[in-house]
């Protein structure tokens, strides 16, 4: 069965700046070592959907650098990674939507004719076998296959809600953040969410784009648009997330998806990895999460000199960091972290090269690459002040962008 992959990863993550002050919303760092992107393309790669495309638009350039090093297959055997920039194929005007996204890139359906195409997005936290929902697909005949998780049915206002048959399988309405959604026929307090994540028929994707593109008054959204026309037209069928069965994973992991849209969304999927027994589980090396990043040597912990003692409890510590004689708790450090003597960091996600000064204190942060920390300083105690000087949460986090200044 023919089956290309499309990874859409052009969004431009307006909230999640500063984050993406300097890069796309997929190439954002996560979980010390990896890139948002590699969630989707490990899922993809461990499924053995080998022909990838992935649509990139927005400060596109760490996010093409990522795939182009990272993802490399056997050219020989007809395996990509590939991605694929906005081009203007069609005119002087970026991608308009999810849709036109598509549409714009037809030549690369055109290129390898599948019978069917998946298109997943890229920025969302989880673990599935995408086998699965193109076999659901494939035996129903459907024209398009909507991921879907369940989530209570008193936060149907916080998504695109997806309504069924009372079979549970047809669907009937594909409706954006409703005020009177219907419960599921066998869940009356709870409603199908869609997860961004789409099986074509390669024909009525087509067609479906054609049509939408003639139309002025689209705003050539795939969950605005295409779903709610093939819905219509009987062809679209839900996947229900909660069936989807990854090798290695535990009850308490399975169905993790985690949408890191928001900061402190973001925030607390990084404080999912930490516990001694994960929500979600970077450890699963039946079903891995893959990457690559810079040889770097070994962790280390150095001094054990009274209250001089290099130390991390309940936190994720990747190569190349130091810890000198400081306290990194309940952290993620990311490789080339150092802490110096007295420091301590607590509940806080450390990017790549950050450095803690001596004696500083750093408590419920989010700090991107290259950032130094004064000796010294408090961050994450006066929150008046910090949002003076940085971006503070809804949720109380601070969050320093790359490469940025910061005084005492």
């Amino acid at each position: 069965m023919r089956v290309l992959a499309i990874v859409l990863a052009g969004g431009e993550g307006k909230r999640l700046m500063p984050l993406t002050a300097d890069r796309a919303k997929p190439a954002v760092p996560f979980g010390g070592i990896y890139r948002l992107v590699d969630f989707v393309l490990s899922n993809l790669a461990n499924g053995q959907y080998l022909k990838i495309v992935v649509l990139t638009q927005y400060k596109s350039h760490s996010l093409d650098r990522h795939v182009s090093r990272t993802w490399r297959l056997s050219t020989m055997l007809g395996n990509y990674v590939t991605p694929v920039p906005a081009q203007q194929r069609l005119g002087p005007h970026w991608f308009s939507g999810s849709a036109d996204a598509l549409f714009q890139n037809l030549n690369l359906i055109y290129d390898e004719m599948p019978e069917h195409v998946i298109v997943f997005g890229a920025d969302h936290i989880y673990r599935m076998d995408p086998r699965q929902m193109v076999e659901q697909h494939i035996d129903s005949g459907a024209d398009v296959t909507v991921a879907a998780i369940r989530q209570p049915l008193s936060l149907a206002d916080q998504f695109g809600v997806i309504e069924t048959d009372p079979a549970g399988r047809r669907i009937v309405a594909f409706r954006e953040k409703p005020k009177d959604a219907v419960g599921l026929p066998d869940a009356p307090d709870q409603v199908y969410a869609s997860m961004g994540n789409y099986v074509f028929k390669t024909q009525a994707m087509l067609d479906a784009l054609r049509e939408d593109a003639l139309d002025p008054t689209s705003k050539h959204d795939l969950g605005g648009n295409i779903i709610p026309m093939l819905v219509k037209s009987g062809g679209a069928q839900v996947y229900d997330f909660a069936d989807n069965v990854v090798p290695g994973s535990t009850e308490r992991d399975r169905g993790y998806w985690r949408d890191v849209g928001t900061l402190d969304a973001f925030y607390e999927a990084h404080m999912d990895l930490i516990s001694p027994h994960p929500v979600f589980n970077l450890y699963n090396q039946q079903w891995p999460i893959y990457t690559w990043h810079d040889p770097l040597p070994p962790a280390k912990f150095v001094h054990n000199e009274g209250d001089r003692v290099g130390r991390a409890v309940d936190s994720l510590v990747s190569a190349g960091v130091i810890v000198s004689g400081g306290l990194a708790d309940h952290s993620i450090l990311s490789p080339g972290v150092v802490l110096h003597s007295h420091s301590r960091v607590e509940d806080s996600v450390l990017m790549d090269n950050v450095k803690i000064g001596r004696g500083a204190v750093v408590r419920k942060a989010i700090i991107d690459k290259n950032v130094v920390i004064p000796d010294g300083a408090r961050i994450g105690f006066d929150l008046e002040y910090d949002r003076s000087r940085f971006a503070v949460t809804r949720n109380g986090i601070v969050v320093i962008g790359k490469n940025e200044i910061i005084d005492r």
